[in-house]
Order: structure tokens, then C-alpha cells, then sequence
């Protein structure tokens, strides 16, 4: 499976990574710290899943959402976010699962089990 990482933090990004690296399938082809730059990777990219910072800088996360689903239809996404409460309004969004960065990794990995097949 073919991830971007989304988070406009660097040491949220290079945690992920490292974890993901420990999947088997799973490749990290790209990183990005604003929402114009993830919508520039994913078209340079073509990942499978994208892992979006609920906060991440730009457009606001249901036009980010929307936009990406619209120009790329089989495109998971997993929204992570240090608010809890944001899972609804993630879900409502057309995110297909939502994580909260205070969860165990094993829920981040859980959630990758149920995106794209690889």
C-alpha cells in the first residue's frame, strides 16, 4: 500500500513513518506539510491512502476531503488529529477512518488493515 503523510509538524511526520516502515506492504511515498502540497503529491504520486492531519494547514479538511475524492475516487483516508471529538465531523467529512494522534500506535496500524487491499 502506497501512503502519504500529511501533518504540518516534522516530528509527527517522522514518527509515522517510522512506524508504517514496520508494516509489511507499506511503502511511505511522500510526505507533506500543507494541503496545496499533498494535493501536488498525490498527483505526482498516486498513493493508495493518505494520512491527513485533521489541522493540517490550507483548505479546510472536508474541501481537502472532498477535493481528493473527487479528483481521485479510490483514494483511503485516514484523518488523525489530537482531538477526539473531530472523529464525527472526520467520518462525515468522507474520511474512511479517523485516529487520534493520543492512541496506542496499534489502532493507526489496526486502521491501515482495513484500507486498500495490498
Amino acid at each position: 500500500m502506497r501512503v502519504i503523510i500529511a501533518d504540518d509538524q516534522p516530528e509527527v511526520r517522522s514518527a509515522l513513518k517510522l512506524l508504517l516502515e514496520e508494516k509489511p506492504g507499506v511503502s511511505v511515498i511522500g510526505e507533506a506539510s500543507s494541503s496545496s502540497e499533498l494535493l501536488r503529491k498525490v498527483g505526482e504520486c498516486s498513493p493508495e491512502m493518505i494520512l491527513l492531519d485533521w489541522e493540517l494547514p490550507g483548505n479546510t479538511p472536508a474541501d481537502l476531503i472532498s477535493i481528493l475524492h473527487t479528483r481521485y475516487p479510490g483514494l483511503s483516508i485516514i484523518a488523525l488529529s489530537s482531538r477526539p471529538q473531530m472523529r464525527k465531523a472526520a467520518l462525515e467529512a468522507g474520511a474512511q477512518d479517523f485516529v487520534c494522534k493520543s492512541d496506542p500506535p496499534e489502532h493507526l496500524l489496526t486502521a491501515l488493515d482495513y484500507g486498500p487491499e495490498v
